[in-house]
């Protein structure tokens, strides 16, 4: 987290968000007013973080990550919207370090060139959907990271999404898998796209699919942005 979260952390009156998110960070809220709930929530948490606010408290909605990726920034700001109180409140969005850059750092550099993030969850978004971004992102040769891999429930998306991926890129192309990124049972895995389904994957995985110039360096992965050396 960055140091602007944290202090508004600090400052905060009252601090909502996902269950599993507050278990992290609840040695920071002793003597603080916490709401939390568990997956699906996501509307009644930010309305109850709103109503809060118009109340008059400090309130700090916590995200994973960076709450305008994949988190809870957009949501507000359209349930403001709805409400009418756009202007009503004081409203900071506080950037994090999201999962892709994070995971890329532990795997090297794989995000040098041209990227795009895709969620492999249709709970939202229909999979017919998220099949056609990942063969428009694959047809042009674009690193591919993937959010919400697999779950207990959704544990087909990957195995359809790496066979879209095989369609365009080869078999050897590199594949990082990190689990845990930036908490304390962290860990990576460089592999390839033949093998990638072989690991351990779960909602907690971020996966980053190289490009057709991505290669292993050391214990690294580059992707060139193509400067002459």
């Amino acid at each position: 987290m960055s140091g602007r979260a944290l202090e508004a952390l600090e400052q905060a009156e009252v601090v909502v968000g996902y269950k599993a998110y507050i278990e992290l960070i609840f040695g920071l809220l002793l003597e603080k007013e916490v709401m939390s709930s568990g997956m699906t929530k996501e509307v009644e948490r930010c309305s109850l973080a709103i109503n809060r606010a118009l109340e008059g408290k400090k309130v700090a909605l916590v995200s994973s990550g960076d709450p305008g990726v994949y988190g809870m920034a957009g949501l507000v700001l359209e349930l403001l919207e709805q409400k009418g109180a756009v202007e009503s409140l004081d409203l900071e969005i506080i950037p994090g370090i999201t999962a892709a850059t994070f995971a890329a750092a532990c795997l090297g550099a794989p995000l040098m060139h041209d990227f795009v993030v895709i969620s492999l969850s249709d709970l939202l978004t229909p999979w017919e959907i998220i099949e056609k971004r990942l063969e428009h992102a694959c047809r042009g040769d674009f690193v591919v990271v993937l959010y919400n891999p697999s779950s207990r429930k959704r544990t087909e998306q990957i195995h359809k999404a790496r066979e879209i991926m095989l369609e365009y890129k080869k078999p050897a192309t590199p594949v990082g898998i990190v689990r845990n990124v930036a908490r304390k049972d962290e860990v990576s895995v460089i592999t390839d796209l033949e093998r990638m389904v072989n690991y351990s994957i779960d909602m907690f995985t971020t996966i980053i699919i190289g490009n057709s110039q991505t290669r292993r360096v050391g214990r690294f992965l580059v992707t060139p942005r193509g400067y002459r050396l």
